[in-house]
């Protein structure tokens, strides 16, 4: 057989009730020149047999292995890839006709580009269409690559694929997000704005598992930042602090788990790698009492005091940063970025802290926040009745009308942006994701009774293992 233009290989774990649809939708591709690997990784149930119908057709080479993982796989079909472009398909996943000709067609045009990736459809177990994905055009809209191609069904020239050392085998999951990161940091990325394949929703795939898929790719942007050498900005946590009561309580001296809010806020802010002062401004004579009592022998905690005029209820908060970062403590120590972390937000974790910057960093941000995507349809009143804003109803989903909720109150600004523009978010913003948990806010009795209850299950469940 000639060399091939592609090498498509699909990835199998128990997919027996897809896997045919999947090989036969590149069996029929509108263009032969592939090569197609299936590699199944232990299946228990009827793949092989399926597998095994097509052991004779000339352009497949089938492989068997059993718990390799994800990220393992992929460098395997990597090695043994002899085409000019590279492409994973998962099993349970299915191509358009026409999907590697498009792809194919865009990197054989520009020796320079090398990934490139489609919009795609959602179709449920049966193969009904649920939606239309359309991405941002990355020709025209992107400049902000903080938002990584789909890890299945993007094409990659295969010597850029290797130049950047494949995949990282340490991570279980999120190879999209992995490769993607030290990727488009050098080689130009785009992507068709049609949809070539399908992808299937069915409750088991592994983008259901939010908490893994946020702490692996906290992981991943650790180990970027490691490898490549590269230097954080000199970054103080600020805590602003009102005497906000709940209940019969000052909200600062709520507690939760026996801790007053402010103080878990502190503990996590001390804990973090990347914090280098934590800075509590209030305007309350209380609060500079409690912190210079119970902080005097941490010398990362200074108390800065917020005037009058900076603490009012709907002032913005970018005077009370430049105060703070005009205070004869803060200057010496050339701050490059801020980060606001209000304590109504007490399952922010230093973890979180610590990912935000290496994300500010990874991406080139001038600012970012901690959001969750807004998957609830919001409806604006237009004096006639209430209407879905954006569309949200619409078949087709278009990524730039998404819409993300700020939760978690991480505030991260870049000095040298904020001054300039006098605003905590200008430039280009980025975001974190976060989980349901550390999206939680303290802002009413129940939000505190539904932290108590979480934690007291948490703790159940850990005294059960």
């Amino acid at each position: 057989m000639d060399i091939p233009l592609i090498t498509v290989y699909i990835t199998n774990y128990n997919y027996g009730k897809y896997i045919k649809q999947a090989i036969e939708s590149v069996l029929e591709q509108s263009i032969q020149g592939f090569e197609l690997f299936i590699i199944d990784d232990g299946s228990t149930d009827d793949s092989k047999s399926i597998i095994e119908s097509y052991a004779d057709h000339p352009q497949i080479t089938i492989i068997y292995q059993k718990n390799k993982g994800l990220n393992i796989t992929n460098n395997i079909a990597l090695r043994l890839s002899t085409g000019k472009y590279i492409m994973r398909l998962d099993a349970d996943d299915y191509l358009q006709a026409h999907a590697l000709e498009s792809m194919s067609n865009l990197l054989e045009q520009d020796d320079q580009l090398g990934m490139v990736f489609p919009d795609y459809f959602l179709v449920d177990p049966e193969r009904n269409i649920i939606a239309e994905v359309k991405r941002h055009n990355f020709n025209d809209e992107v400049t902000l690559l903080d938002q990584p191609a789909h890890g299945a069904c993007t094409m990659i020239r295969t010597e850029f694929l290797n130049a950047v050392g494949g995949y990282n085998e340490s991570f279980s999951c999120q190879d999209g997000y992995e490769l993607w990161i030290k990727f488009s940091n050098r080689f130009k990325v785009s992507n068709v704005k049609e949809p070539l394949f399908y992808y299937r929703q069915h409750g088991e795939n592994l983008t259901s598992n939010e908490n893994r898929i946020l702490g692996t790719r906290r992981n991943i942007n650790d180990t970027y930042i490691v490898n490549n050498e590269l230097s954080l900005p000199t970054t103080i946590g600020i805590i602003p602090v009102r005497k906000t009561r709940l209940g019969n309580v000052e909200l600062p001296f709520v507690t939760l788990a026996g801790t007053p809010l402010l103080d878990l806020k502190i503990q996590e802010a001390l804990a973090s790698k990347v914090i280098k002062k934590v800075v509590v401004t209030s305007s309350e004579p209380e609060i500079e009492n409690y912190i210079r009592a119970q902080y005097a022998s941490h010398d990362r905690v200074i108390f800065i005091h917020r005037p009058e005029e900076l603490s009012r209820y709907n002032v913005s908060l970018a005077g009370t940063i430049r105060h703070i970062l005009a205070d004869e403590r803060i200057v010496p120590l050339q701050v490059a970025a801020t980060m606001l972390l209000p304590i109504e937000y007490p399952f922010v974790h230093s973890e979180v802290i610590d990912d935000a910057v290496n994300t500010l960093v990874i991406f080139n941000s001038d600012a970012l926040i901690s959001v969750r995507e807004e998957h609830s349809t919001l409806y604006q009143h237009h004096g006639g009745g209430m209407v879905p804003i954006l569309g949200q109803e619409k078949f087709t989903r278009l990524e730039r009308e998404a819409l993300f909720r700020g939760v978690g109150g991480i505030i991260l600004s870049r000095v040298a942006a904020f001054q300039k523009e006098g605003k905590l978010l200008s430039g280009k913003v980025g975001h974190i994701s976060i989980d349901q948990k550390t999206a939680i806010g303290i802002f009413s009795g129940f939000d505190l009774q539904l932290a108590q209850l979480i934690l007291r299950e948490e703790a159940v469940a850990k005294n059960m293992v």
